[in-house]
């Protein structure tokens, strides 16, 4: 066990016990030496506000103190689901001369996400490199319909050829497309960092869903002269039906509402659209405009709801630190 994986578990002693946990972001960066990074988690409990009625007792000094005093367990769910998109972020937590900070959200909303992209935000963190530490609800494997809807996805919206990297750069920016965030707060290299920070990370997710997708002729690979994968994939438009085929059920029935297709009843009675595409190139425009919708709302509700509920102080410490980040990245 590295000295990383033992921080990551010694930090959940200190919480109530939770049902999912993983660590995701710049921390998993191989070649990351700076100990000031902030570890992110994302907590998975059953029962939110029964979980932060317990954490408070814990660990009061996690919360904004305004949130803790006045509304206590009841505001803080309220407010990370009635303005955010139902996770709870406590930035800014030291222990053991780390920094840490964590999202706490319901199994449900984590596992809905996950499968049907409802929110598109605790999936898009789950189609990148993380490192699960507990795992009570078999969410790792759960997320493989994820994974493969994004490669579908990205494959939707990459020319017939390109280099494992640009897939991985693709399969990265769906979550950020039509961020609020990255009009003012992000580094705008932050996907090619996020890349070239963790591309072996990448292709251990990915390359089985590449390997899948080669069988079933969906898309050729082949090795460059630096022993990365390079893809090609044929255009025709029954390969695009069958990337569109794998995507989540609201993102297809979507996908046929914005290109007017028919109705037709499923064997439950319940309506949904058929989604059969007339061009690849529309079908890719309409996916791009969902996803960026979906983001936009998702980021802009977890923004406000973020500034809400980690305090003034903290708040403009976040603030500033993105900002920083941001600038620094298009010197």
């Amino acid at each position: 066990m590295d000295n990383n994986t033992e921080a990551f578990q010694s930090f959940l002693q200190v919480l109530p016990p939770v049902d999912f946990a993983c660590v995701y972001g710049s921390s998993l960066h191989p070649t990351n030496h700076d100990k000031t990074t902030m570890i992110d988690f994302i907590l998975g409990v059953s029962d939110p506000k029964q979980w932060h009625s317990e954490n408070l007792k814990l660990n009061k000094h996690h919360y904004a103190s305004w949130m803790a005093h006045l509304g206590g367990e009841r505001l803080i769910t309220e407010v990370a689901d009635r303005i955010g998109v139902g996770v709870h972020f406590n930035p800014f937590v030291a222990w053991n001369g780390k920094m840490f900070k964590y999202g706490v959200a319901r199994t449900h909303d984590l596992l809905q996400d996950v499968q049907y992209w409802e929110k598109f935000y605790l999936c898009g963190r789950l189609q990148k490199p993380v490192q699960i530490v507990v795992d009570n609800l078999d969410i790792s494997t759960i997320n493989s319909v994820n994974l493969r809807a994004a490669l579908s996805a990205s494959l939707l919206l990459l020319p017939s050829e390109f280099t494992e990297a640009n897939l991985y750069a693709k399969v990265c920016s769906l979550s950020y497309m039509g961020d609020v965030r990255m009009l003012f707060a992000e580094d705008k290299n932050k996907v090619k960092k996020i890349v070239a920070g963790q591309f072996d990370l990448f292709h251990s997710m990915y390359k089985p869903f590449l390997e899948e997708y080669e069988a079933k002729k969906l898309l050729k690979l082949s090795s460059t002269v630096d022993h990365k994968i390079h893809v090609t994939q044929d255009y025709d438009l029954p390969i695009a039906c069958s990337l569109v085929s794998a995507l989540p059920p609201s993102i297809r029935s979507q996908m046929g509402m914005h290109q007017r297709e028919g109705m037709k009843s499923s064997q439950t009675g319940r309506v949904m659209h058929d989604t059969n595409i007339s061009s690849r190139e529309g079908a890719a425009n309409c996916l791009q405009r969902i996803l960026r919708r979906k983001v936009m709302v998702s980021s802009a509700r977890q923004a406000i709801s973020g500034l809400l509920t980690v305090g003034g102080v903290k708040a403009t410490k976040y603030v500033v630190n993105k900002i920083n980040k941001a600038w620094k990245s298009r010197k």
